[in-house]
């Protein structure tokens, strides 16, 4: 079963897909957790200037850390579906789900303490600035 390219059918993919990221933001108090230490990355980010290539794995980093509480939320709200009663397995999906958002999230942090931190320590005189 195939559909048909058309534009308006792209357009339509993009709406759902920023209703979504809305309903994540919405739904998950994390998410306004991983908002504001993007916002805080991106302007230490442009605070330091830092160079293209740290730029790209800050935003690589950031995407995996959006994309684990994406995929963590909707399997929060199938399995909320599929299995209303509480049942030990979907816990311990619903537990797995949230620890590669920890997996992610540490791992952002390090790769952000691995760019920042020489620019940090070269602003207070102590190493150079700059990887």
């Amino acid at each position: 079963m195939s559909r048909e390219f058309t534009i308006e059918g792209r357009i339509e993919s993009v709406k759902l897909a920023l209703r979504g990221a809305w309903l994540l933001l919405r739904a998950q108090r994390n998410a306004w957790i991983h908002a504001a230490a993007t916002l805080a990355v991106v302007t230490a980010g442009l605070y330091f200037d830092v160079a293209r290539i740290e730029w790209v794995c800050l935003v690589l980093a950031t995407a995996c850390v959006w994309t684990a509480e994406a995929f963590n939320t909707a399997l929060e709200l199938l399995a909320d579906v599929a299995s209303p009663e509480f049942h030990p397995l979907v816990g311990q999906a619903k537990d797995v789900a949230a620890g590669a958002v920890l997996f992610s999230a540490v791992g952002a942090a390090i790769v952000a303490a691995l760019i920042f931190g020489p620019y940090v320590l070269g602003s207070l005189g102590r190493i150079p600035s700059g990887g």
